[in-house]
Order: C-alpha cells, then structure tokens, then sequence
C-alpha cells in the first residue's frame, strides 16, 4: 500500500523548504524546527499535505516568541485545545482535501505543502526579507498565517475566539523598534 503522504526526498530530508529552498538558508533553527514538527504531525494524522493548520499548530509547540505574540492564558489553552482536536473531530472533514484558496487551479504542494501553506511560507520568507532579516522566524509565520482570512490557520482562531486581525497586528509590531 503505498502512502498518501510523500516521502522526503534526501534534500528534503537535509533541510530542504518549500519551493526546494534551502531550509538552512531561508529559515531560523526554529523555523525548520516548526516545518518538521508539521511534516511529523502530517504523517502521524495520516493528512495527505502540510496545512495552515499544522503550521499553526507546530508554531504554538516549538517557538515560545510565536506563542507570547499570540497571547497568554485560557485562550492558547482553547487554540491548543482545537488544534489537537483536529484529527478526531471537526478536522476530519479537512482529511483527503487540499487547501487551496480557490483563486488558481488546485495544485499540490511544493515538498507536501498545501498550495495555501506553501504561500504562507513564501510570505513569511518575504516578511523577513522586508524587515532586513536574512532569515524568517516564527512571528514572521505566525503573521503570514493570519494574513490570509481563507486558511485552516484563521478557522482555527476563529473557532478559539482569537481575532486574526489583532494577532497581525500584534505580530507586525513585534519587530518594531520600541522607543
């Protein structure tokens, strides 16, 4: 039986991103940590691509900045709470479809990412790039992932009361400089 899931191919196994970037050079260490803790989490949920949501999910596990941008108290304990819900309840009906926005033709994803994800990813690149950073770093994700009203990610929020709109704003301040 073959899997659903694409196998990583040894650059991708070697820190190869979206778009076949090189992770090392795009991302911070905690970056490609939340990429790989997605992939993991695709696997073992028996999704068939990398998701908003699974990023969004990764993100709140493996970088404490991301998750202080988000807030504090019972709303990450809610966030968290429907995230790990995702593969047994309202998630489900999100197995064996693609995340797509709808405005091109469905693809799949560059290296197993969702066409959404594989935006979002883009975008975090580019918010960086914007700021003068050589690398993206979670609030960088974090604010491209709630950017989009049309992803997994923004569903999520929505479902645990947290306002995407503010969670940018938040995330887009984070690097300002503070007088």
């Amino acid at each position: 039986m073959h899997s659903r899931i694409p196998r990583q191919s040894a650059g991708e196994q070697g820190g190869r991103g979206p778009e076949g970037a090189d992770v090392d050079a795009r991302f911070s260490a905690e970056l490609a940590s939340v990429v790989s803790g997605a992939r993991r989490r695709v696997v073992r949920d028996g999704d068939r691509h990398i998701d908003t949501a699974h990023l969004l999910h990764s993100l709140l596990e493996y970088d404490p900045q991301a998750r202080a941008v988000l807030g504090e108290g019972p709303q990450i304990a809610r966030l968290l709470g429907y995230l790990v819900q995702r593969s047994i309840g309202y998630g489900l009906r999100w197995q064996g479809s693609v995340e797509d926005s709808g405005a091109v033709p469905q693809v799949t994803g560059a290296a197993g990412f969702s066409p959404l994800a594989s935006a979002v990813m883009e975008d975090a690149c580019a918010r960086a790039a914007r700021r003068g950073a050589d690398r993206a770093v979670g609030v960088d994700l974090l604010a491209a992932l709630v950017a989009d009203p049309r992803t997994r990610a923004v569903e999520v929020l929505g479902r645990a009361a947290v306002e995407p709109d503010a969670v940018l704003a938040r995330a887009e301040s984070h690097f300002e400089p503070t007088p």
